[in-house]
């Protein structure tokens, strides 16, 4: 006997849906879905609360000297003339910035291979997506897992997702929940 539901699916197909819906609770917080999906869902979730639980604090700040382009009130580069030729104008700035350690490096690596990347499309009044071309934003899984949802966790041993059962569906009666994080 496997360690895991088949679900009736392909295997690649059932790990592009489990992974899927993994990434939809860790992004929303709470999803609707079947009694046996959710079960497995939850196993993924809570595996991955639980790494960026232990790797949440474990990285250095770095300041390193960076050279910026220059740029004019228009927010065009500053050029000069040297030697004949129009040569862009650098500042240099100091920067700081997280730097992952070994460990928590690895964690950001199990978590990005199971969480898709999570693209943000703004919405207008009416909360639906612009028609137009809109610059949207990709939301980075593990930094929200390191930053925002393991904080939240850090005095509970395991036990982060709920599950609260709706009643069957109405096609096909299967038994619906709704899998949430405590």
């Amino acid at each position: 006997m496997p360690g895991y539901r088949k679900l009736g699916r392909a295997t690649n197909v059932r790990k592009a849906m489990l992974r899927s819906l993994a990434t939809n609770l860790l992004y929303h917080g709470k999803i609707r879905t079947t009694d046996t999906r959710a079960k497995e869902v939850r196993k993924i979730a809570e595996r991955l609360i639980t790494i960026s639980k232990k790797e949440k604090d474990n990285f250095e700040m770095v300041t390193k000297t960076v050279k910026v382009p220059k740029k004019d009130a228009s927010g065009k580069r500053v050029k000069e003339v040297v030697n004949g030729k129009k040569v862009t104008v650098f500042n240099e700035v100091e920067k700081t910035y997280k730097k992952d350690m070994p460990s928590r490096l690895n964690a950001r690596r199990k978590i990005y291979s199971v969480l898709y990347t999570v693209t943000e499309v703004p919405l207008n009044e009416q909360n639906r997506p612009f028609k137009k071309r809109t610059s949207s934003v990709k939301i980075d899984m593990a930094n929200k897992l390191f930053d925002e949802v393991a904080p939240k966790y850090v005095d509970r041993n395991g036990g982060y997702t709920r599950m609260v059962k709706i009643g069957p569906r109405k096609g096909d009666g299967a038994m619906e929940v709704i899998i949430e994080l405590v």
